[in-house]
């Protein structure tokens, strides 16, 4: 019998929180993470159908119910779910999809961390150069944040974020998120 205990891409066994004034980094981990990709000359209707929404297009992410799809390049999206009602996202959308597309597990291949508050803009304004204060819900865009490359997801306009990052570099995401809230106080 093997007891192994499951850690956060931090390392930890619980998520990290950091609070500041007017702002607050949260580690996510409670998300499976699917990479789809559609194949040539088959229709995008299964995924629409499993996601039970129209898929996003460049730049934008959608939600529905507990499923959320963001547009990673053409054909292809980034599919998300709460882990512990859908532990095996990758094989519930290959079953849906069938040979319609490519489905690859990478729930463990990323880290996220939302970062939220009044003070989000100015935290981003130093580490990226996407125009954070122009992107409304729904938005996503791919782009270095500290060296590293990552999505940045609108959830609420102006004041909450989500990062996807890397999980091998979790550690220095957090660093970067960190070093530039303190650089705004």
């Amino acid at each position: 019998m093997h007891n192994l205990n499951p850690i956060t891409p931090l390392g930890g066994d619980t998520c990290r929180i950091h609070d500041f004034d007017g702002l607050k980094i949260v580690e996510q981990t409670n998300f499976a993470l699917a990479s789809v990709a559609l194949r040539h000359n088959h229709s995008p209707a299964a995924i629409q159908a499993f996601l039970d929404t129209s898929l996003p297009t460049p730049g934008k992410w959608v939600a529905h119910a507990h499923l959320n799809a963001m547009w990673i390049g053409p054909d292809q999206w980034l599919v998300q779910a709460p882990y512990d009602t859908h532990e095996l996202l990758a094989t519930q959308i290959k079953m849906a999809v069938g040979d319609s597309a490519s489905v690859t597990e990478q729930t463990d291949g990323w880290c996220q961390f939302e970062v939220s508050g009044s003070r989000c803009a100015d935290v981003f304004e130093r580490l990226c150069n996407i125009d954070i204060r122009a992107m409304s819900r729904g938005d996503v865009t791919r782009t270095l944040l500290h060296h590293l490359g990552c999505f940045v997801r609108c959830e609420n306009t102006s004041d909450r974020f989500c990062v996807i990052g890397p999980r091998s570099s979790a550690e220095s995401l957090l660093h970067a998120l960190i070093a530039s809230a303190k650089s705004v106080i």
